[in-house]
């Protein structure tokens, strides 16, 4: 490892509030990355006489399970069909939270949304259906909507930004020009209209942002390059007749990326807000998809529920918390003043 690494590995480490954050975002994570084995509404498995059952991972007939059941699929949560197997000497293993985030509760025995009970440990929604479970899978796909939007747009803000900062002239005026209208363009009105059309999902708001997020980087790659073009060993492994590809490639953009990375955690709280934001107003994932801006708005529209907004308003805030506290560690790791240990 070089020592400019382990200087930077210990400046990240030295900010305590970063490191420990970087923890627990990844140990979250890592657990609603496997949502589908913490709350679902079909077991994990199950046994039937002498036959075995992964109904988490195959989706099986009523048929399949008794001899005399019926050829659709089997609903597991159905108290006739658990008797069944029952009866058979079965046995099911269900998940910690034995919902999915679109599972209708039948028994709450009291109107929705009901509060937080040892059966639903942060209460219903007022479609009855289970908040944790909700909150699990809304995570996992604004995480992972986040990490898309952000690695894509910088790759594109990167090579952009490079561009124009290496041949500067002509090639970087008219990037500028461009980029001063596009970032005028109303993006709301244009995803209203869009909405209007087709019906906006997961990949379908993904490319619409990034069409206008890949500008938050350009700026910033752009000025490294232009200082960048002028150093000595650029113009020497020019003069060696190093191709400009593999002089921006090896030469600057190593030094471009230290300013990029510690944009990247910011970048990524942003992209959490933005689907989080459109869910909210109605243009985001399609009606009924786990979403932490739809929890916000059954929020709002139940402040007789107060556990919904507080549910929303913990999630959301402890994540972008989260995130920011880590973009300040990383911050720290690439700030040339930091000594070993985080001292300046």
């Amino acid at each position: 490892m070089r020592p400019i690494t382990r200087r930077r590995l210990a400046n990240f480490r030295a900010n305590r509030r970063g490191w420990w954050s970087m923890w627990i975002f990844l140990v979250l994570f890592l657990l609603c990355l496997f949502a589908e084995l913490i709350a679902n509404d079909r077991p994990l498995l199950a046994k039937v006489g002498d036959r075995w059952f992964v109904p988490v991972a195959v989706e099986y007939a009523e048929s399949d399970i008794i001899e005399d059941g019926f050829p659709t699929t089997a609903i597991w949560r159905d108290p006739t069909l658990q008797e069944e197997i029952a009866a058979r000497d079965g046995w099911v293993l269900w998940p910690p939270l034995p919902y999915r985030y679109d599972t209708i509760i039948r028994d709450l025995g009291r109107p929705a949304p009901s509060p937080p009970s040892w059966q639903n440990p942060l209460g219903t929604d007022d479609q009855a259906r289970d908040v944790l479970a909700r909150v699990i899978y809304g995570f996992r796909i604004s995480v992972l909507f986040g990490f898309a939007l952000t690695l894509a747009s910088s790759v594109i803000g990167v090579a952009a930004g490079a561009v124009q900062g290496y041949y500067g002239g002509w090639v970087d005026l008219g990037f500028q020009r461009f980029i001063e209208i596009w970032s005028g363009m109303p993006q709301l009105f244009l995803l209203i209209i869009l909405a209007s059309v087709i019906e906006p999902g997961f990949w379908t708001l993904l490319v619409f942002l990034l069409l206008f997020s890949w500008m938050s980087l350009t700026g910033v790659v752009r000025a490294e390059f232009l200082r960048g073009r002028n150093l000595d060993y650029v113009r020497a492994a020019k003069a060696l007749g190093v191709s400009d590809g593999r002089v921006m490639w090896r030469h600057i953009l190593p030094n471009a990326m230290v300013a990029t990375l510690t944009f990247l955690p910011f970048l990524l709280s942003g992209s959490v807000t933005i689907l989080a934001s459109l869910d909210f107003l109605g243009f985001g994932l399609p009606p009924g998809s786990p979403s932490l801006g739809e929890l916000v708005s059954q929020g709002k529209n139940n402040l007789q529920a107060p556990w919904l907004g507080i549910t929303a308003f913990v999630v959301l805030g402890g994540v972008l918390t989260l995130l920011i506290f880590v973009g300040e560690a990383v911050r720290d790791a690439f700030d040339p003043r930091k000594l070993p240990g985080g001292s300046t």
